[in-house]
């Protein structure tokens, strides 16, 4: 069932060709993060564009649970007053993320090292989810956890009084795990290292930067090197969040799998960190084309158009997983359209999302007639070729917004409709979904309609 409500049975139906311009929300990622960084400011935070699905709005609430003044001001515009470094109230209520991984990983980072408790908790699927690999570093800091077995929400923090500095080798690519522990350590004396032997999304380091925290980071023989001067005073800054990669590449991907398609999607945060989908697309033979590069709030930004294309499947470099590991649920949909295999290895973190998302894929596939294999840490995809999937399944998306997203693109190309059993936890990162693609001439249904 949905995450927020009852389920919301959904249908796609294969279309004709998908056509204009798709305006996709701002970058969830940047969207966390503005609002966290200005509520540990000193003074008024202005953002433009922010994200207003309900992971980011959750965000918004727990800061204000945290003593920040967070005001929406309307078309995607906010204000934050922060309170500074070391600034947090302790909250009087639980503090529930909802649906959000990196929202619930990067506030605990936030208030680790303040001497505050604070009880996290979230939705079924959230609650399911690892937390040890963010409290465990963050009790180097001097931070205590209390709740349950395998340290999954719901949990209590107790922040460092005293906290300690930590020097920390992150054991998995995430940049949830790296920005929790440098959130600990701007209240931290002294200096906070994180090592991380797979680059990462970098927005945390640069969002710190322009927020005037002294953070450095270096390329060695450990791997990247990230130092951090504890007790900075952050400068409020005025942000604009340039649109989500993540959410571009559903539209991206229609594009390119309906036959006759031509899709623009405007202002895409293009960060080499995030933008490892859309170099695997072009390697597959897609025709997307990058117009209008520029830089726009320090993040590199263009126009990318989407043209329907035979593709054939590759085998995609498991050291780009780090940069596109929200994404492999559309590009299984992509090579299902695609001539030959596609191979994606070094995957496994795909299993500890917001649901074991190899495995919700692959079932899902199968019901529409492709053929995958699969082991903890591959997927491979058998191509049918353009139009070739045959369709007609029900897919389980297991309250899992990128899973139910991903197999309503499938349907509109399939000879055949896909159903899904819930829609509902599309709401938690784009709301606006099902609207932008049926304005693009996308068929899709509700069980009720």
């Amino acid at each position: 069932m949905s995450s927020h409500g009852t389920p919301i049975p959904m249908s796609s139906h294969k279309s004709g060709p998908l056509t204009g311009v798709a305006n996709v929300p701002g970058d969830k990622s940047i969207s966390h993060r503005s609002l966290i960084f200005g509520a540990m400011a000193v003074g008024e935070t202005q953002i433009t564009g922010l994200l207003e699905g309900e992971d980011v709005l959750d965000t918004a609430k727990a800061m204000r649970q945290f003593g920040a003044e967070v005001t929406d001001l309307g078309s995607g515009e906010w204000s934050v007053h922060g309170v500074g470094v070391g600034g947090f109230a302790e909250p009087d209520q639980v503090i529930d993320c909802g649906n959000s991984g990196t929202g619930v990983r990067l506030i605990m980072g936030a208030m680790a090292t303040s001497p505050i408790a604070a009880t996290f908790t979230g939705d079924a699927s959230l609650n399911k989810r690892p937390m040890g690999r963010v409290t465990d570093p963050l009790a180097l800091f001097g931070c205590q956890t209390y709740g349950r077995s395998g340290g999954r929400l719901p949990l209590t923090l107790i922040g460092a009084a005293e906290p300690v500095p930590t020097r920390y080798t992150v054991p998995m690519p995430s940049a949830q795990v790296k920005s929790a522990v440098l959130l600990a350590g701007l209240n931290t004396p002294g200096e906070t290292v994180v090592i991380e032997q797979e680059a990462t999304r970098d927005h945390t380091e640069r969002m710190l930067t322009g927020f005037g925290a002294s953070i450095k980071t270096e390329e060695t023989k450990e791997g990247r090197v990230i130092t951090l001067q504890g007790l900075p005073e952050l400068v409020p800054q005025t942000i604009t969040v340039p649109r989500d990669p993540s959410s571009a590449a559903f539209p991206v991907a229609v594009g390119l799998i309906v036959d006759g398609s031509d899709v623009l999607v405007p202002g895409i945060g293009l960060n080499p960190t995030r933008s490892g989908l859309f170099t695997t697309l072009r390697e597959m033979g897609a025709d997307l084309t990058y117009e209008n590069e520029r830089i726009e709030g320090g993040e590199p930004v263009a126009d990318l158009r989407a043209r329907f294309s035979t593709l054939k499947g590759i085998e995609v470099p498991p050291e780009r997983a780090a940069s596109m590991i929200d994404e492999y649920p559309i590009l299984s949909v992509v090579a299902s359209f695609a001539e030959g295999k596609t191979i994606m290895r070094g995957v496994k973190e795909l299993r500890v999302k917001e649901s074991d998302r190899i495995d919700a894929m692959a079932r899902g596939l199968e019901a529409c007639g492709v053929e995958v294999e699969e082991d903890e840490d591959t997927m491979i995809v058998h191509g049918m070729g353009p139009g070739g999937v045959p369709g007609g399944g029900t897919c389980a998306t297991h309250l899992d917004h990128r899973i139910a997203m991903s197999f309503i693109c499938l349907g509109l190309a399939c000879k055949n409709p896909v159903k899904i059993d819930d829609g509902g936890p599309i709401a938690t990162s784009f709301p606006i979904f099902e609207k932008l693609m049926k304005d693009l001439g996308a068929t899709i249904l509700r069980a009720n309609s």
